[in-house]
């Protein structure tokens, strides 16, 4: 274990994250996170402070539950406990309960052998930078014991029974009171994550036929071969049950892809287009402003554009997607990946309230979701994720620069290319789009092969 006072930074770009039982996803550093979370709350106001908890399906959960609860509880806060629970249904509990603060342990699409720990602000939005920053630096400095409280004021721990019905209710009513879905075929794919038990019931009693996969969950499988990451084999459920969509979501539920009824997959781009086109049409797009990142596909830019929609871009990353909404006054964002934020419903992405959105315009429209998607331009683009050794800056090495430069080069006007880091993985992405997929995907592999020959695993 490293000694916290000289151990380097534990927050990445969303939370803390990394491998189970390895530094810095370890029992010590949640306890820490929690005591440092109620040293925190002591400077703010006095009396009594409450924090919420939810986790997805990883084995690992329990262990960090009970550290954070411990470390919350010996400060004087009083924790209440979801289970397992949507990061999205998370921050609407906090904000239901108003609660100062609340916690996912997730490390939402990853394997389960990663997990991670989140914060949610009072309001439903992701801790600022300047919070984690502020939570790292009690951490490195342990100094709690002048803060501990009487025994008489430990703080107590709850569970909240009837949590999964106000969440339902609440994804519901996303949805209007007077239509149903009735009719319509839906095949769920819930990645033995965090919505396994939500996710059927939300659709199921808007009257739907629902076919549901990766709803077993036994600790290990959570993402592993379904979900958002692994849609394919939802992509010939749909059509081999001639239904009128599929929904794959991620390992905490705040993300989502779709399928039509043809099995051609619908990333968050298109989803996000769709549902800004209606949103202008009904007069409810404020700004005629979407945010997205720039990974967000240029034919999709191009699209909004011909329709009298500017799109703002952001990193990548749903809670710098909320910032640039929350200072351009957009209440529409999301990322090619399936985080789509409607501020007007949520805080935070939320994969059901997504999913609802687009199948509120389908039935409005009466209309299919590949009729719906076939609006949306897309140009050819392809990706390659390469997992590496150490994140060097790309502008250290030479050969990387070379080839990039090169492709650019080669591509003049027609395309771009994309190259960055993870913020929660050891992963380099390649991103380039052009004119062919041929092409693209000859570059893609092309600057991937000299990265993988620098840094690759």
């Amino acid at each position: 274990m490293k000694n916290l006072k000289t151990a380097p930074r534990i927050f990445g770009t969303d939370g803390v994250r990394g491998r189970a039982n390895v530094y810095p996803m370890v029992v010590e550093v949640a306890l820490a996170l929690g005591r440092a979370m109620g040293k925190v709350f002591k400077r703010t106001h006095d009396g009594k402070h409450r924090v919420i908890i939810g986790k997805d399906t990883r084995l690992s959960c329990y262990m960090f539950e009970n550290a954070l609860i411990s470390g919350l509880c010996s400060m004087g806060v009083d924790t209440f406990v979801l289970g397992p629970f949507p990061t999205p249904g998370v921050a609407f509990i906090t904000r239901a309960y108003r609660a100062d603060a609340g916690i996912v342990i997730s490390a939402s699409h990853n394997p389960y052998y990663d997990n991670g720990i989140k914060f949610f602000s009072s309001e439903g939005f992701k801790f600022p930078d300047a919070w984690e920053r502020d939570l790292e630096s009690l951490i490195h400095t342990p100094n709690f014991e002048e803060d501990l409280p009487k025994d008489c004021d430990i703080g107590k721990n709850a569970k909240i029974n009837d949590a999964d019905g106000r969440y339902i209710e609440f994804i519901k009513a996303t949805f209007p009171k007077k239509r149903s879905l009735k009719n319509v075929k839906i095949v769920l794919d819930c990645a033995n994550g965090a919505a396994y038990k939500i996710a059927p019931l939300v659709f199921r009693e808007l009257d739907a036929e629902v076919f549901v996969y990766g709803c077993q969950p036994n600790g290990l499988n959570i993402n592993e071969k379904c979900g958002s990451l692994y849609p394919k084999n939802l992509q010939r459920s749909v059509v081999a049950h001639e239904a009128d969509i599929g929904i794959a979501l991620d390992g905490d539920a705040d993300r989502v892809l779709l399928v039509d009824e043809k099995g051609s997959l619908i990333d968050g781009d298109v989803i996000l287009a769709i549902c800004a086109k209606n949103m202008k049409e009904r007069s409810l797009l404020s700004n005629n402003k979407v945010v997205s990142t720039v990974m967000c596909n240029l034919g999709v830019i191009n699209t909004l554009k011909n329709w009298g929609i500017e799109l703002i871009q952001a990193q990548v990353g749903d809670r710098y997607v909320i910032q640039e909404m929350l200072e351009n006054e957009a209440i529409l964002g999301g990322e090619q990946s399936g985080h789509l934020i409607f501020l007007e419903q949520n805080t935070t992405g939320d994969g059901l309230v997504s999913a609802l959105q687009v199948l509120r315009i389908m039935c409005e429209k009466q209309c299919k979701l590949s009729e719906l998607a076939a609006a949306v331009e897309l140009y050819p683009q392809f990706r390659v994720d390469l997992k590496v050794t150490s994140k060097p800056s790309l502008e250290t090495l030479k050969s990387v620069t070379e080839v990039i430069d090169a492709v650019k080069t080669s591509l003049g006007n027609s395309g771009r290319v994309l190259v960055r880091y993870s913020g929660t993985e050891d992963i380099c992405r390649v991103m380039v789009e052009g004119p062919t997929q041929s092409s693209v995907q000859r570059f893609s592999r092309q600057i991937a092969k000299v990265i993988q020959e620098q840094i690759g695993q």
